[in-house]
């Protein structure tokens, strides 16, 4: 792979596939990251670029997959999620279980995998967060938890990466209509359209144009945080 190449995480679907297609139609071979393989493969063949599966929250899995990446010039850290709106008084242990180990260890996991790649390119990493992660809220305290990590972890990356020319971004979307409430809610499509209905929504779209935009600046040119909200959405 001659061409810069990306790798996106969590590629197969909402924001992840959207991603990948804004990177491939600016030029870069994307590579797309996910368990579910054949909505990968898809994706791949129809933007040129290659399907190889991860599973972010399972060590040997990240190893295999970062011996088949020769070159990362821009990791999409995107694979992440919510389980649950419970009240701490009824946690689901499991859920943050999974919350952290999806959003906090699957970013550090993949990006320490592929740091030796990034570092030969100068490159770099752009970890999608959430608003969750800068403003808490009821019912949220496990994703709340796992996003203020990534955002914490986001900023000690920059300061640790800045000497080896690495770049880093983070991206903190509002409210977007994916299938994000679906797997909240566990397959409970009423109640995942509920959050979206009557509502401004943004689209996964639009988190790929600012992953776009982000990851074609002069390298000269670091973006440390962007939030991306519907208009109707205010949250400080």
């Amino acid at each position: 792979m001659s061409e810069k190449t990306a790798v996106v995480t969590g590629g197969s679907s909402g924001i992840g596939e959207a991603a990948a297609r804004a990177l491939a139609a600016d030029g870069w071979h994307v590579i797309v990251a996910a368990r579910r393989l054949e909505n990968l493969q898809r994706i791949a063949e129809e933007i040129g670029g290659t399907a190889i599966r991860l599973d972010v929250t399972d060590d040997d899995s990240v190893a295999e997959f970062a011996a088949q990446v020769p070159r990362c010039d821009l990791l999409v850290n995107n694979a992440g999620g919510a389980k649950g709106l419970d009240p701490i008084a009824e946690a689901d242990v499991a859920d943050w279980q999974w919350m952290y180990d999806t959003n906090v260890m699957g970013t550090m996991r993949v990006t320490k995998a592929l740091l030796p790649r990034l570092t030969e390119a100068h490159g770099h990493v752009v970890n999608i967060s959430s608003i969750a992660g800068l403003r808490s809220y009821r019912g949220g305290a496990g994703y709340n938890a796992a996003k203020h990590g990534v955002h914490s972890l986001s900023h000690v990356m920059r300061m640790e990466f800045v000497d080896a020319g690495v770049r880093v971004t983070e991206i903190n979307p509002g409210r977007v209509q994916t299938d994000f409430s679906l797997v909240r809610f566990k397959g409970d499509a009423e109640r995942a359209n509920a959050v979206y209905d009557g509502h401004q929504n943004l689209v996964a779209d639009d988190i790929a144009e600012t992953i776009r935009w982000v990851a074609g600046l002069p390298s000269h040119v670091n973006i440390d945080q962007v939030v991306v909200t519907p208009q109707e959405q205010v949250i400080w």
